[in-house]
């Protein structure tokens, strides 16, 4: 499961833990996490059954991985990216929760290319799950791209106009495969609409071949708890 719980949940997070233990994710990619700290991480994981592992951010908000079993390593990237990544293997699966540059299309295009090179196996299960900020190449967007504030259409716009998706063309074109293709928009909520997004895919499940092999379903999960719980709906996929 994937979700950007909006600047660390504030008042939201009674909700967002009912959802957690609701779908009882293996593991769990959580995205904005401002304002938490590793002990904070480690109190919200224990109330949902969890292990947490938290990657501090310095120039945007921290990520994190939970997870049923204690993860055998972690690993926290804290440059190269405007938020973070936090890394966690457990068992057999390598999970890299992340949230990419979410104003500037050149930049999160070098996160995405970065990231893919750095975590890319051929053979090994791995999964790049969170915030990607990216439209997908295989969809048109340029009615919703229009339908959104001016001032934010560029943050999803090449120079020469067109729609920007370069950051999800990048990972494809390193190997990951997109396991949720078709899953519709996963932002903005009914609650908590804004005029920032129109309705866009922006969460994402990209999976090295291994892994994707063994993709059974992806879904966004929207419902009146949902609604209202973040600004981006949860996306949980099962692998087997």
């Amino acid at each position: 499961m994937t979700w950007n719980i909006l600047v660390g949940g504030q008042d939201r997070l009674d909700a967002i833990a009912s959802v957690i233990r609701r779908e009882q994710p293996d593991v769990l990619a959580l995205q904005e996490l401002k304002g938490w700290s590793a002990r904070r991480a480690r109190d919200f994981a224990g109330q949902v059954g969890m292990h947490a592992h938290l990657a501090p951010s310095v120039f945007g908000q921290p990520v994190a991985v939970l997870s049923r079993r204690a993860p055998a390593r972690t690993r926290s990237i804290t440059w190269r990216l405007h938020h973070a990544a936090a890394v966690a293997t457990v068992g057999g699966l390598t999970v890299v929760s992340t949230h990419l540059n979410p104003f500037d299309p050149e930049r999160r295009r070098r996160e995405a290319t970065w990231l893919s090179a750095c975590f890319f196996r051929t053979r090994q299960k791995v999964l790049i799950a969170g915030d990607l900020n990216s439209l997908d190449p295989g969809t048109d967007h340029s009615e919703a791209v229009k339908r959104i504030a001016p001032r934010y259409q560029r943050r999803h716009l090449r120079p020469d106009g067109s729609v920007d998706t370069r950051a999800i063309q990048a990972m494809a074109a390193a190997g990951f495969v997109d396991v949720g293709r078709g899953i519709g928009p996963t932002v903005p909520t009914e609650g908590l609409r804004q005029d920032e997004f129109g309705d866009f895919r922006l969460d994402y499940l990209m999976a090295s071949p291994p892994l994707a092999k063994l993709a059974r379903y992806v879904s966004v999960r929207r419902d009146e708890v949902t609604d209202m719980a973040s600004d981006h709906y949860p996306v949980v996929a099962s692998f087997g």
